[in-house]
C-alpha cells in the first residue's frame, strides 16, 4: 500500500506527545481541525514525523511511491484514546438493512501531457440508465476509469461498449463476475476486429459495477480502486505494474520479458485492452493480458465512498492520502464532484507526470460522520481507528 501530501497541508494530530512519553489529548480541537479546509492546516510535529520514510524526497523532487510510513508509534501498551465514530452504526452482520444511495464527481485534466488520453464513465442509477428489459435490479450503478496510451481510439471504444458487453452477456445479471470478465475479453476481441481504428493503441480499465449493496470492482492495468471505510483506506484493485511479482512470473511463462520495469521493454502495464502489435492472435494466452482480476464486497454503513484514478494520481499520493483528503472534504462540503477536484489539484501539486482522471462515489447523502476521540485520563492501548487516524495524520 502507499501515501503523502504537499507542503502546507499537513494534519495536526489530536494529541501532543510529551517528553515523559505520555499523551496529552485535545479533542476540540480535532473537531475544529477536521473541518478546516486543507491549505490552512497545521504541521505534524516533528515527534511524530521523525524517522518517516513516507515525508522524504527523492532525488528528483518526486514524493516517493508505493510507500509506507516507517513512523515510530507508541506502543499499544503505553497509549490509549477511543476512536468513535459520531451518528453511525456498524452492521452487525450480514442482515443489515444498510441499503447505499449513489452521488459521484468526476474530473479529468490533461496535465503537464500534450494529448489527453484517458477516458471515463459515470452511471449513479443504471437501472434508468438501462431500462427495465435488462432485467437489472435497483439501486445499481456502474463507474468506469480508461487510460489509455498509444493514442485514444482504445479508451474511447472501451469506454462507449464495456457496459453493453456486459449486460449483453448471458450470465447478467445473475453472475455479475463472470459477466464482467467475458466482457473485458470480448470488447478486446471487438477492438481488433474494428477496421475503422488504431489497433495498436491500448488502455487499461478499471470498472465497478454496484447492484444494492453488491459492488464488484474490475482491474485491468495501473488504475486503482480504493474504498474509504470509516477514514481506513482499502485498496480493492492491485496496480498490474510488470515489475509486480506474480505479472513477472506469469510475463515470463508465456515467453515474455521484463526490461527496466517494461513489458517486453515496450509497455510500462502488464494487462490492457488493444495493443494488438503486441498480442499473438486471438484466443492464445500472451504476455500482455486483457483479463481482468475482479474483487467483489458487500457494502456496509462503514463504506462510506469509493475513489477510482488512473495511475497519474497514484504516482504522487498514497491510497490512505487520498481517503483521507476526501474524507475531509465532505465533512466541509459534501460534494464528490468537489473531492475530485482537490485530488486532481493536489497532483498537480505534487508535479504529476501523467493525465489525471478521478472518480468519486459516495454512497449516502450525507457527509462522513465526525471522527472524535472519547475523553480519559486513563491511559489504555490504542485502538484500531485509533492508529487509522494516526497513519492518516502520518501521511498527509
Amino acid at each position: 500500500m502507499i501515501w503523502n501530501m504537499a507542503a502546507g497541508t499537513d494534519c495536526p494530530p489530536p494529541f501532543t506527545v510529551l517528553d515523559s512519553g505520555y499523551i496529552k489529548e485535545s479533542v476540540p480541537q480535532v473537531e475544529d481541525e477536521l473541518l478546516e479546509s486543507s491549505d490552512d492546516l497545521k504541521e505534524t510535529p516533528n515527534e511524530l514525523l521523525e524517522g518517516s520514510d513516507d515525508l522524504k524526497q527523492t532525488p528528483n523532487g518526486k514524493p516517493p511511491r508505493h510507500s509506507v510510513s516507517s513512523a515510530t508509534l507508541l506502543q499499544p501498551s503505553d497509549v490509549d484514546f477511543d476512536l468513535t465514530v459520531c451518528g453511525q452504526k456498524s452492521p452487525s452482520d450480514g442482515k443489515s438493512s444498510f441499503l447505499p444511495i449513489f452521488r459521484s464527481g468526476c474530473c479529468a485534466e490533461k496535465g503537464p501531457k500534450q494529448y489527453m488520453e484517458d477516458e471515463h464513465i459515470c452511471i449513479d442509477n443504471l437501472f434508468e440508465h438501462l431500462g427495465e428489459t435488462a432485467g437489472f435490479p435497483s439501486p445499481g450503478a456502474f463507474y468506469g476509469v480508461f487510460d489509455g496510451h498509444g493514442g485514444t481510439d482504445a479508451a474511447i471504444f472501451i469506454r462507449k461498449n464495456i457496459l453493453k458487453f456486459i449486460v449483453d452477456d448471458s450470465s447478467f445479471p445473475l453472475f455479475l463476475e463472470k459477466a464482467i470478465k467475458n466482457a473485458f475479453l470480448k470488447a478486446d476481441y471487438a477492438f481488433a476486429d474494428d477496421s475503422t481504428l488504431d489497433i495498436s493503441s491500448g488502455t487499461t480499465a478499471l470498472t465497478a459495477l454496484i447492484s444494492g449493496r453488491t459492488m464488484v470492482v474490475a482491474n485491468a492495468g495501473d488504475c486503482r480502486a480504493v474504498l474509504g471505510k470509516r477514514g481506513r483506506a482499502i485498496e480493492l484493485s492491485k496496480d498490474h505494474k510488470p515489475n509486480c511479482t506474480t505479472e513477472r512470473i506469469r510475463i515470463e511463462k508465456l515467453g515474455g520479458a521484463v526490461y527496466d520495469g517494461y513489458l517486453n521493454g515496450q509497455l510500462s502495464v502488464a494487462r490492457a485492452i488493444g495493443d494488438w502489435h503486441m498480442k499473438v492472435p486471438k484466443g492464445s494466452s500472451c504476455p500482455l493480458s486483457a483479463e481482468p482480476e475482479l474483487q467483489e464486497i458487500l457494502l456496509s454503513e462503514d463504506d462510506e465512498f469509493l475513489i477510482m484514478g488512473c495511475d497519474g494520481l497514484w504516482d504522487v499520493m498514497s491510497s490512505q492520502c487520498a481517503v483521507t483528503i476526501v474524507r475531509k472534504e465532505l465533512m466541509i462540503h459534501n460534494d464528490p464532484e468537489r473531492c475530485s477536484r482537490e485530488l486532481v489539484r493536489e497532483a498537480l501539486k505534487r508535479n504529476t507526470c501523467d493525465n489525471l482522471t478521478v472518480i468519486v462515489v459516495c454512497f449516502s447523502p450525507d457527509p462522513p460522520p465526525r471522527i472524535e476521540l472519547a475523553p480519559t485520563r486513563v491511559r489504555r492501548s490504542i485502538s484500531a481507528e485509533g492508529l487509522n487516524l494516526l497513519k492518516g495524520v502520518l501521511e498527509l
